[in-house]
């Protein structure tokens, strides 16, 4: 028997298992205190306030819009007669009402396409001046977009007064132009391109700083592959800036509708108080037939209907804001 043989064999220790993986722990649902219902409590407070300050404003509006409601109704001498849907068959076949309307319609079209372009243009054009000049615009800017509409519509009436006018002083140092003594309101269109461009001129401001909030979103490097693929300031405004600034846009071209729409303190004051036929917007024929005229009846149908017209826009605005979306 060899030594081998004799020799006990020594004990070899098992390998070692490397420990199991950690396994991530399950993630825990984590319960939000008030679940649906909190976003509607943070919006109570609002749309308490929204409640009582327009809410029963709209109902009287309504309700007023389908009676028969005059100074003896106002005074308490009769009580008020429900007329059903004669005030709006009264209104709506009036002839001198659809030429409100069409004048409103043209008025806040004229004004909206000439807010949008002047603001565009001032927009691009601060994205090219220097920082104090940029500075400078912008403090103007604010300037006018904080004066009262009253402020503002004196110092119109006073710039194209008949007499003392610093407008028809200007335009009569042209060759050949004599504007001393022109009457600017002896018209109607005449008239309403003043009150026009008052509009302009204060809504312009807002447009602007929205605009130019929005331009400084477009990226550089788009620009410039535009150019370098051979497009020139108009192709690079078309296809790129304004592709990018449609949401903005669409945005600002509906607030300026619904705000030129309800004109009233510009052509108001503008006329002191009386405004002519060919002065006539929605507004101020709706204050007319209520407070001149004394049918408050009316007066609510037409509000009423210019509400309407409004909400159409508003339904367009929604429409548009929801293809952006469903694009982005």
């Amino acid at each position: 028997m060899s030594a081998a043989d004799t020799t006990t064999p020594a004990k070899v220790p098992p390998p070692r298992q490397a420990p199991p993986p950690d396994v991530p722990d399950a993630p825990r649902r984590t319960r939000t205190s008030g679940g649906a219902s909190t976003p509607w409590l943070l919006l109570a407070p609002c749309l308490l306030i929204l409640a009582l300050v327009m809410g029963y404003p709209l109902v009287r509006l309504v309700t007023l819009s389908f009676q028969k409601f005059g100074q003896s109704q106002l005074w308490g001498f009769q009580p008020a007669e429900s007329v059903g849907f004669d005030n709006f068959s009264k209104i709506l076949g009036d002839s001198e009402f659809w030429t409100v309307v069409v004048r409103t319609i043209v008025f806040a079209g004229g004004a909206v396409v000439f807010t949008m372009v002047v603001g565009m243009l001032i927009a691009l054009l601060l994205q090219r001046v220097s920082g104090w000049v940029k500075t400078l615009i912008n403090i103007v800017l604010v300037a006018s977009w904080g004066m009262p509409i009253i402020v503002a519509t004196t110092v119109f009436k006073w710039l194209f007064d008949s007499d003392y006018g610093v407008f028809n002083a200007l335009l009569s140092k042209l060759p050949g132009v004599d504007m001393i003594g022109h009457n600017w309101f002896a018209s109607g269109p005449q008239g309403l391109a003043v009150i026009m461009l008052l509009v302009v001129w204060g809504a312009v401001p807002f447009v602007v700083i929205a605009l130019s909030a929005g331009l400084t979103q477009v990226p550089k490097e788009l620009e410039e592959a535009a150019r370098l693929d051979g497009a020139g300031a108009w192709g690079v405004f078309r296809y790129v800036t304004l592709p990018i600034l449609k949401p903005i846009v669409v945005m600002l071209t509906t607030l300026s509708v619904i705000w030129d729409m309800g004109v009233f303190p510009q052509v108001f004051v503008m006329r002191n108080g009386h405004p002519e036929a060919e002065f006539q917007v929605l507004n101020t024929y709706s204050y007319d037939r209520a407070f001149v005229v004394n049918d408050y009846a009316q007066g609510s149908a037409i509000a009423l209907l210019t509400v309407l017209l409004l909400l159409g826009v508003v339904a367009v605005y929604m429409r548009q804001m929801l293809k952006i979306g469903e694009v982005e």
